[in-house]
This record gives structure tokens, C-alpha cells and sequence, in this order.
């Protein structure tokens, strides 16, 4: 496979099954040009969180199948890292799987009133469409192409109104 989306595909499928053997589970994969370099980020999450071992353990037993394999065309940096708090939303697994929870939305272009995020319950995703439930009375619909990023807000707060 060729380009960006190919490589970051190809070292998924390559990770899951690793992944499952180590207890863990990938997040995403991105394969990006930062600087000079071309650095391949596989970001992983388990249940309970992940600590610096998981991120080692995960580097080791990839690094020879890629090695093996070679899915990418260029020299690069293996980054292994968690998916962390407020983790971003990339794929259709990731909305499933925070529905009904806060998100953040940046916008690609600001709203006529200048807003350019968005917080939220994920309410819906369908064909590259999110809903946000903004407060009780407004809900907002966007296509994903306008969004810079989503993000998961795990460590949100929420006051007390009782």
C-alpha cells in the first residue's frame, strides 16, 4: 500500500492482533511527515488505563513484524504511546463507543458568531455526520469534513446542581 491512509491501515492490521496478545488494545494509528521526519504513532488504550510497560511491551513485539513486513516505504520513528485523556475520535468504532458522552468539536471554520469549539454530548454519528447535544434545547449536526478533530472529554467535571 502507498501513502499515508496505507501505511496507517496496514500497521493497524498488523498491531490488532499483537495487541490482543499483549492485553491491550489499538486506539489509531497515524503515519505523518513532522519536520524532517516521518514518525508512525500507534496509539493503544486498555481497560484500567496504560502505563509506560504496556507502551514498551508493545514497541518490542511490533517493531520485528515491521521490520518483517516493512509497510512503510521511508525511514521513520516508532512512537507507541496511550490514546490518553480527551482522546480524539477518528474512527466509526471510536463515536460508537463514546455516544451519549462529552465531546469536543473544533471546527475547520469558525461559526458566523466566530465559534470554532463545540462542547457536548455525542448523540449521533451516521455517514461522516456528528450530532452534538449542545444543552437541552440545541442539538448541532456537522459534517466530519468540517471538523478539525473530536474529542472524547474523559476527564470532564460535572458540577453538582443538586
Amino acid at each position: 500500500m502507498s501513502g499515508k491512509v496505507g501505511v496507517a491501515g496496514r500497521v493497524y492490521e498488523l498491531c490488532e492482533p499483537i495487541a490482543l496478545e499483549l492485553g491491550l488494545k489499538v486506539w489509531d494509528v497515524q503515519y505523518q511527515k513532522e519536520g524532517a521526519e516521518w514518525v508512525l504513532r500507534i496509539y493503544i488504550d486498555k481497560e484500567g488505563g496504560v502505563g509506560i510497560d504496556d507502551c514498551v511491551n508493545m514497541s518490542r513485539a511490533i517493531d520485528p513484524v515491521l521490520d518483517e513486513t516493512d509497510p512503510v516505504p521511508q525511514e521513520y520513528v516508532l512512537e507507541v504511546s496511550s490514546s490518553g485523556l480527551n482522546r480524539k475520535l477518528t474512527r466509526p468504532e471510536h463515536f460508537e463507543a463514546y455516544m451519549e458522552e462529552p465531546v469536543r468539536a473544533r471546527l475547520i471554520r469558525p461559526l458566523e458568531d466566530g465559534t470554532k469549539e463545540l462542547e457536548g454530548l455525542l448523540i449521533g454519528y451516521e455517514d461522516g455526520r456528528v450530532e452534538l447535544q449542545l444543552d437541552e434545547e440545541t442539538s448541532v449536526t456537522l459534517e466530519k469534513k468540517e471538523l478539525a478533530w473530536v474529542c472524547a472529554l474523559d476527564d470532564i467535571e460535572t458540577e453538582d446542581t443538586e
